[in-house]
């Protein structure tokens, strides 16, 4: 019982770790990266869908993505949701996409840290949450006499320590993101 208690929630805590590079990769460091643009949703046919269902994203040079519709009546969507979307970017429309970045100043590197602190922060919150519900749930089977006073204090303990594992390798991912943005 308490194995598969702390089973889920280094499972939980995982999720939350990938959760976090998602959010990570929305994060714009000074070079093009795909991943940039994967928040991006535009309408098709009634129902938005995300721009890598309607066209294919690439990297044309360290500054500039390149945006390739399957279907040239998107264009004009897909430039409006690019546009429309809180990344700041203007893409430049012919029969494909370019998406130009701007180099970063040190004042834009420093707002995309808070930004990176905020995902971090929001994460360790959610792994702390995490620990509550599952540290719940073993008072719920002492309550029940399901377990002694002792498994319950070890099982908190080793909870504790997974909770600890997690949220020091939230503060190592932030560490290496907040080193990328800072590199020129």
């Amino acid at each position: 019982m308490i194995n598969d208690l702390k089973k889920d929630s280094e499972q939980r805590m995982q999720k939350t770790l990938e959760s976090l590079e998602q959010g990570f990769a929305k994060v714009r460091t000074g070079r093009a990266h795909p991943s940039i643009l994967n928040g991006v949703m535009v309408p098709y046919y009634g129902s938005d869908v995300p721009l890598n269902q309607v066209a294919n994203v690439g990297v044309e040079d360290s500054r500039t993505l390149i945006v390739q519709p399957f279907e040239r009546n998107m264009v004009s969507a897909i430039d409006k949701a690019i546009r429309e979307s809180d990344l700041g970017l203007n893409p430049i429309t012919t029969d494909s996409i370019r998406v130009p970045l701007a180099a970063l100043t040190e004042e834009t590197r420093r707002d995309m840290q808070k930004v990176a602190r905020s995902e971090a922060e929001n994460a360790k919150v959610a792994i702390r949450n995490i620990r509550r519900d599952v540290l719940g749930d073993i008072k719920a089977l002492l309550k029940e006499k399901e377990i002694s006073e002792d498994d319950e204090r070890r099982a908190g303990e080793d909870i504790q320590k997974i909770t600890d594992k997690f949220v020091a390798e939230v503060d190592k991912r932030l560490a290496a993101k907040e080193a990328e943005l800072m590199k020129v």
